[in-house]
């Protein structure tokens, strides 16, 4: 399986990748207020690659329950600086800037790709004319605009689903059937995707764990996430640092639920997931290489 961003695609046939989160926003919920400065966001970048993550998801607006929308001149503010500063650190090869496909990676690059987390379609658009590879929308992809903005830059793009907006979706979840209604979803999105024109192998869906969710919808979603696939692109998986951690643990603790991430890691790999969005990317890298030297037999490991 292959993953087209616009700077670079993946084979996420055998490896599985890290996402490393760049929140450069003041009321994100697990970091808000420590990347708000450009060399703070450009510092902890560069950390997360150093660490293994494999892509880089600059956000400018917390979508954390409750939180409410910022204008997109301040979104704008916050993200392309960022964005501009990293394209200097980690600017690519003569022969590959400008182009829609560049090197085709089973193994770590010497720099990650960037991807931005927006809803807005001018962001995001702003972000690609910058050279960022990956449009994560929280939004899902259900703009006309923003499948314009994908597709015109060949992008990668993950939609993600979400019943409701950040300021309510945590109201009162509700849901038939949780996870068919989420594949119905993923099912719809690319539909509309592929017909406005973007190649198949440009999307992944994430189904947006705590995004107007209870509990039990979480974990009835991760445990059927071999199910959630369509058209035979890459799921995403975003647990990391989550409330409903702490309510299965039973703790009310922040730090209290990195390790439980890190399960999660391993066991959504396991579960068919190929794409992890976390905050600490070390310990993550290491259960996911340890997970897959347990998944892939030997001829398969050695093809």
């Amino acid at each position: 399986m292959f993953w087209r961003t616009a700077t670079r695609t993946f084979d996420l046939t055998h490896r599985a990748l890290i996402m490393g989160v760049v929140n450069v926003t003041a009321d994100s919920f697990s970091d808000g207020g420590q990347f708000v400065e450009v060399e703070q966001a450009v510092a902890h970048a560069r950390q997360l690659a150093a660490e293994g993550a494999e892509i880089i998801d600059i956000g400018g607006e917390s979508t954390r329950p409750g939180a409410a929308p910022v204008t997109e001149e301040e979104e704008l503010r916050r993200v392309i600086p960022v964005i501009a500063a990293l394209n200097e650190i980690w600017r690519e090869p003569p022969l590959l800037r400008g182009g829609r496909l560049s090197t085709l990676n089973s193994q770590p690059s010497t720099f990650p790709v960037l991807s931005i987390d927006t809803r807005k379609p001018a962001v995001a658009l702003a972000a690609l004319r910058l050279g960022v590879g990956i449009v994560n929308d929280v939004g899902g992809l259900r703009e006309p605009a923003m499948r314009e903005a994908v597709r015109e830059h060949g992008a990668g793009a993950i939609a993600m689903h979400m019943q409701g907006e950040p300021q309510t979706m945590q109201a009162a979840p509700h849901y038939a059937d949780v996870t068919a209604e989420v594949r119905e979803f993923f099912r719809q999105t690319f539909e509309a995707s592929v017909t406005c024109g973007i190649a198949p192998m440009c999307l992944a869906f994430d189904p947006g764990i705590g995004f107007g969710k209870t509990v039990e919808h979480n974990l009835a979603l991760i445990r059927n996430l071999d199910s959630m696939r369509v058209g035979g692109r890459p799921v995403v998986l975003g647990v990391s640092r989550k409330s409903f951690l702490s309510r299965v643990l039973g703790s009310t603790a922040l730090e209290d639920r990195a390790w439980p991430t890190v399960a999660l890691t391993s066991y959504g790999r396991e579960r068919g997931a190929s794409v992890f969005r976390v905050h600490a990317v070390r310990p993550n890298v290491e259960a996911l290489r340890m997970t897959e030297a347990m998944l892939l037999s030997p001829d398969t490991a050695a093809a």
